[in-house]
């Protein structure tokens, strides 16, 4: 395997173990999470749309039946992830460390994906593209 390959997957599969154990918990402890929400001001009905989402997501981004859908799904990781931290900031609970990180895994992720998948995203900067094709030859 090579090493570009090696950080996509080292990025990409926590990324989407965090998601889907966020949405076991969200599906499992939907009382905790509702007060959570609404701490942050946000409505209580969002919690089974973020469940899907957080199912959703990472099966978009491992199946990878659509480099489309997939994009989107990182996409829509992206926002999530940054409006988490910034909800968490604002509160000053100290719980904006795990979507710092979840952020850290997906920019790698994405970044790196067309080294690791068939089908290259149109979406990652070509000189990166070509960076990441640089590390795959050096096994």
């Amino acid at each position: 395997m090579t090493k570009a390959k090696l950080v996509y997957w080292a990025a990409t599969l926590p990324l989407c173990f965090i998601y889907l154990a966020a949405a076991a918990f969200y599906l499992t402890n939907r009382a905790t999470v509702e007060a959570g929400l609404l701490a942050f001001g946000y409505p209580a009905y969002l919690v089974p749309l973020l469940a899907v989402a957080k199912i959703a997501a990472p099966l978009a981004i491992l199946a990878r039946l659509s480099v489309r859908l997939g994009d989107l799904a990182y996409a829509g990781m992206f926002y999530h992830l940054l409006l988490a931290l910034s909800a968490h900031l604002n509160a000053g609970d100290g719980g904006y460390l795990p979507a710092l990180i979840a952020l850290a895994l997906l920019l790698t992720s994405f970044l790196t994906q067309n080294a690791a998948r068939r089908t290259p995203s149109p979406n990652v900067p070509e000189a990166l593209h070509r960076t990441t094709r640089r590390l795959g030859s050096t096994t």
